[in-house]
């Protein structure tokens, strides 16, 4: 098993990772669809900025 990354990969991370800064719900969207953590990103985002970038952030980094 390879630890490498393939570029697309790392790409396609960045771009999420960016939606999760900008809008929140679209990177969490981009990473598990119209699941439970889409809808409550929604609700830390409109509770507070902050709240849904940190949510945003860790579902995109624990995959």
């Amino acid at each position: 098993m390879s630890t490498t990354s393939k570029p697309d990969s790392v790409l396609g991370d960045f771009v999420k990772l960016l939606f999760s800064i900008l809008l929140p719900p679209v990177g969490v969207f981009f990473e598990v669809g119209l699941g439970m953590h889409f809808w409550l990103n929604i609700v830390l985002t409109l509770l507070g900025y902050f709240p849904g970038v940190i949510h945003a952030v860790y579902i995109i980094a624990k995959k």
